[in-house]
């Protein structure tokens, strides 16, 4: 296919060999949520014979260990890593003995490990796409960060956590580079957007060149690879139980440095993070400037994964406190000021405008007028979700897949706020579903706003890839956010529809089209997050146990906030 083929690793083996490599115990997809009380995994699995100390989980640590003074801020959160696991399933509470595997899971896992790359001799990723049809290599045969996370789920469920801790340490190796854009130089705890392995067969040495940014189309940096590392190495510290890489200098190190770009003070008024167009998993123009749900969702996710790392040194201990007062004041700011539902929309409705003071009720001034037409239709009497984006005298109305599973999984939502999200979800299917799940965001911009907004992108036409187009890798997003919250059936739904059509089709980058019935007019096949999204999807709904890897429990801390609609005219 293209010149980074030498950078696969091929060794698949055949089908039985796939399956046994696939962990595909026999599974049981009948266990009760009720008997994955908290999700820690360690109820669920067989114990490993790890010292003693290591096991003790930061749920059982008093939380005077971390700061005194701390103390009552830091009750609620979850301190919790559990034993290591040798294999993806292990007996539990539930009978492994009647999951039979649809074809398509086989295939699936054959299809990933031709995607691996190696670095001197070591896996380290997997590359963006393995399309040997496809003419132009781009920038798919490199190892994207947040491209990698579903792959590093299924290896972790597989029981394969070296390729995770290979990509944590490398990715951390890279983030010490020197960073340029033309003479600018960029912040040093940023992470590199992707990798390639370059392979030189005469010298017979392997060197790797980073991208942060610069080479990207836009030349923007992104935001979201740091939020992902994070989140990746708590997923592995759960997985395994080794709590030892979390705690090198090396990690600790580049946590914090990930945090002080985070949580530098500026000239901000609000807790989210003022973003670039372009800055995460939608990288190009598409008008999520300024504070996107995908990017305060994942920020507030890594803050509660730092906080559960971080040691209690002197320096963590800044870090925890800076750490807990952000997420406080981002909680309250996306609870009152995100979330929209069919009160909330009727209130905005009602908003009176140029109000002043603190008193104001309209405190984004935001214009009734500006509230699309679509929307009046879309919001069901029952359901609600997290806005695209708020800022002054703008809110962005649509809805975001990512950002608002990323919001169930990390309890950014309130259980009602997650249980609303979902009603959401089956009282519109069709249009965030349809035939492929998911709506990567809705509705499409089309028209004059689509000039305005994304430059007359020719690769981001209405329906398609960003621009409410349908990407299968979602699905892994939506299954753990729809377990959490006790509603697997919708999970389940979503990946029948998936398996009906994702092989048959080569497991394409995404779907275009208003019901994601077409496979998209630029669609790398053999897309890896594609095959590894519906893996961990898969693997996940069979074992739920292994949803503590990705999920944060309710900071009982963090009310909800109970608002009265004084914006209301007479």
């Amino acid at each position: 296919m293209d010149g980074g083929k030498d950078n696969v690793d091929g060794t698949g083996g055949g089908m039985l060999d796939g399956w046994k490599r696939s962990g595909l115990s026999n599974v049981n997809s009948h266990c009760s949520l009720a008997e994955m009380d908290g999700y820690d995994m360690s109820k669920l699995r067989t114990k490993s014979k790890l010292n003693s100390e290591r096991q003790r989980s930061y749920d059982e640590r008093s939380l005077s260990e971390l700061t005194s003074g701390l103390s009552k801020c830091l009750e609620g959160y979850e301190y919790a890593y559990s034993p290591g696991r040798a294999s993806a399933y292990s007996p539990g509470s539930c009978e492994w003995n009647s999951f039979e595997p649809h074809p398509i899971f086989v295939d699936a896992w054959e299809a990933l490990r031709r995607c691996l790359v190696n670095f001197r001799g070591q896996p380290v990723g997997t590359i963006a796409a393995c399309d040997h049809a496809s003419e132009e290599v781009l920038n798919y045969d490199q190892v994207f960060v947040r491209d990698f996370v579903p792959s590093a789920m299924a290896f972790l469920m597989n029981g394969e956590p070296d390729i995770v801790k290979n990509f944590l340490l490398k990715t951390l190796q890279l983030q010490g580079w020197e960073k340029k854009v033309d003479r600018f130089k960029l912040g040093e705890g940023a992470m590199p957007a992707s990798f390639k392995v370059l392979h030189d067969p005469v010298r017979k040495t392997d060197t790797i060149a980073a991208d942060f940014g610069e080479s990207a189309i836009g030349r923007v940096a992104p935001v979201d690879s740091g939020f992902w590392w994070i989140i990746l190495l708590r997923a592995y510290t759960k997985s395994t139980g080794d709590l030892s890489l979390a705690e090198t200098p090396d990690c600790q190190r580049g946590m914090k440095l990930i945090l002080t770009l985070c949580l530098s003070e500026g000239f901000d008024t609000f807790p989210t993070l003022l973003c670039a167009d372009g800055c995460s998993m939608i990288d190009r123009r598409m008008g999520i400037y300024g504070y996107p749900i995908e990017i305060q969702a994942l920020f507030f996710m890594a803050l509660r994964s730092a906080l559960v790392m971080l040691k209690h040194d002197d320096e963590g201990r800044d870090f925890i406190e800076r750490i807990v007062r952000r997420l406080h004041a981002l909680s309250f700011h996306m609870r009152s000021y995100f979330w929209l539902d069919f009160q909330q929309l009727n209130d905005i409705y009602r908003y009176k405008t140029e109000e002043y003071s603190h008193t104001a009720v309209n405190k984004f001034n935001v214009i009734p007028d500006s509230i699309p037409d679509w929307l009046f239709d879309f919001m069901p009497g029952r359901g609600g979700y997290f806005v695209g984006n708020v800022s002054p005298a703008r809110m962005d109305f649509r809805w975001f897949a990512l950002g608002n599973c990323v919001a169930i999984l990390s309890s950014l939502a309130t259980p009602d706020q997650a249980s609303a999200i979902m009603d959401l979800l089956e009282a519109r299917w069709d249009e965030l579903v349809g035939e492929m799940p998911i709506k990567i965001c809705y509705p499409a911009l089309d028209g004059h706003e689509w000039r305005i907004v994304t430059g007359c992108d020719p690769k981001n036409t209405r329906w398609s890839y960003h621009n409410g187009g349908s990407w299968p890798v979602l699905l892994w997003l939506l299954t753990a956010a729809c377990i959490k919250i006790g509603r697997p059936q919708i999970a389940r739904r979503a990946i029948d529809i998936a398996e009906s059509r994702l092989l048959k089709d080569s497991w394409p980058e995404y779907y275009d089209g208003k019901l994601g019935r077409y496979i998209g007019k630029q669609a790398r096949k053999y897309q890896t997050w594609s095959i590894a999204g519906y893996l961990v999807a898969k693997m996940m709904l069979e074992d739920p146990s292994t949803l503590g890897m990705i999920s944060l429990e309710e900071d009982k801390l963090m009310k909800p906030i109970i608002r009265r609609s004084s914006s209301w005219t007479c």
